[in-house]
């Protein structure tokens, strides 16, 4: 693969590796573009089957979000990403998957209105951001807590704000949790803060509720701010 040709340094092809980098990006934002709507990024294992709990939660929350008018973007493959855009579909909403060249190849799963395939993770994830006014999260693996951290990271660096990351099923969680609070909080490697940047529930209603509100909260008040006294005479001296 042409990243692991890069980082083992078994060329130099840099700068037409840098090139289609930007060619990658280039085209995910302009499939980003595409959605006219707000949206959500859902997340979870690819190895569940459609028996898995997650499966039914996964796919009752693509269901609520498109009720509320809400695209759901996930990895496009299969398991809780095949749920949640699968319940996105039969909601009547935007379906979109941003999958991923894997070795063992990743197939897209047949619910999806809008796909894209990348080559590389960072640009992948960055449009999992770019796309959506907050994360659901459901139990996965490596790379579920990849996407759970980098979320916490962007969130807690200020390079992203009012933006609400949902963990689903308390019962997964809690044992990272546990060690969240019980190592990194109390020997001072997070501030109390940032462990209240997680949301965690077993509710269906919830999950929606916590990324819709926050937006909804945070359009009323970019509307707010635009009719303030002051952003009419920014408007005036423009």
């Amino acid at each position: 693969m042409e990243d692991r040709r890069l980082l083992e340094h078994e060329d130099h092809a840099e700068r037409r590796h840098v090139a289609t980098i930007a060619d990658e990006f280039y085209e995910g934002f302009v499939t980003v573009e595409q959605i006219k709507q707000p949206a959500v990024s859902i997340f979870g294992s690819a190895r569940i089957d459609d028996e898995h709990p997650a499966y039914a939660a996964a796919r009752t929350v693509g269901h609520g979000f498109a009720e509320r008018g809400f695209a759901v973007v996930t990895g496009g493959g299969p398991g809780a990403m095949e749920a949640a855009n699968r319940g996105a579909k039969e909601g009547g909403g935007l379906s979109v998957g941003f999958n991923i060249e894997l070795p063992h190849e990743q197939y897209a799963n047949p619910y999806l209105d809008i796909e894209l395939t990348f080559r590389h993770f960072y640009a992948r994830k960055t449009m999992f951001v770019k796309a959506a006014e907050g994360f659901v999260i459901f139990p996965g693996g490596f790379g579920t807590m990849d996407e759970l951290f980098e979320s916490l990271t962007l969130i807690q660096t200020g390079k992203v704000l009012n933006f609400p990351v949902v963990l689903f099923d308390s019962d997964y969680w809690a044992g990272l949790l546990d060690w969240i609070r019980s190592r990194l909080l109390t020997e001072g490697m997070i501030s109390r803060d940032d462990v209240e940047l997680l949301v965690v529930t077993d509710d269906a209603a919830e999950a929606v509720e916590t990324v819709v509100g926050a937006y909804e909260e945070r359009h009323a008040r970019a509307l707010t701010e635009a009719g303030s006294p002051a952003a009419a005479e920014k408007a005036d001296a423009q």
